[in-house]
């Protein structure tokens, strides 16, 4: 194993499910699965035993489910990314899942590819927003929430306008290579406005930054 191996612990009630990510995984050069978990309480206690870099965590699971898991493994610092395993691509429990600190979400019936990706994307500290279907999961998810929080949306108000900018396409999913060709500027630049919202804001990643453009109210799901 080398320093850039990504460690991963699978968190799963289904041994069907658990053995076939880690076979999967396993046969991908610079991930290693460090272990398996079969319920929530289990997986904190492997977290913190293990120490891995991310957590595939299932939502349903018998005892602690995957949401109060996820929102303890990550109220400490450091904690490895979450990734959500869900079979539907519109669960509602996954929006609540993003709000307890997941880094993002996949579908069980993933490809080999899909899965191997996932994981190294939000190891490198991304969250996994690129796909259509995550567009529509967190418009979704914002339909759910009650009207704008007024705290949230005087928060909006310590960003600049360029910032505020990036703010709205980062909720409507778009990676930093198409929010710099919007607006038209170095890729460079719109990292470090990303940087500099999630410090202002005190978000931990692009995930929450785009629950927070939707609970604030600065962006509305489309058809609303």
């Amino acid at each position: 194993m080398t320093s850039s191996t990504v460690r991963v612990l699978i968190a799963d009630d289904q041994m069907m499910v658990r053995q076939g990510f880690t076979v999967l995984l396993n046969a991908r050069p610079g991930i290693e699965v460090v272990g398996q978990a079969v319920d929530g309480e289990e997986t904190v206690a492997m977290v913190a035993e293990l120490a891995p870099d991310v957590v595939l965590m299932d939502i349903r699971m018998p005892g602690l489910g995957g949401i109060e898991a996820t929102r303890r493994i990550t109220a400490d610092a450091p904690h490895p990314r979450v990734l959500v395993l869900t079979t539907f691509d519109l669960d509602e429990y996954v929006y609540d899942a993003l709000r307890a600190g997941a880094s993002g979400f996949l579908l069980k019936d993933a490809s080999a590819d899909q899965l191997a990706e996932a994981v190294r994307v939000v190891a490198a500290g991304d969250a996994l927003l690129a796909p259509g279907i995550t567009r529509r999961l967190i418009a979704e998810f914002s339909r759910l929430t009650d009207a704008p929080r007024a705290p949230l949306k005087q928060r909006v108000g310590d960003l600049t306008e360029r910032e505020t900018e990036v703010l709205a396409l980062i909720a409507q999913g778009l990676s930093n290579a198409e929010i710099a060709g919007s607006l038209v500027v170095a890729e460079q630049t719109v990292k470090t406005h990303v940087g500099r919202i999630l410090v202002k804001l005190g978000l931990r990643d692009r995930t929450q930054a785009a629950v927070f453009a939707y609970e604030s109210g600065l962006v509305r799901p489309s058809g609303r």
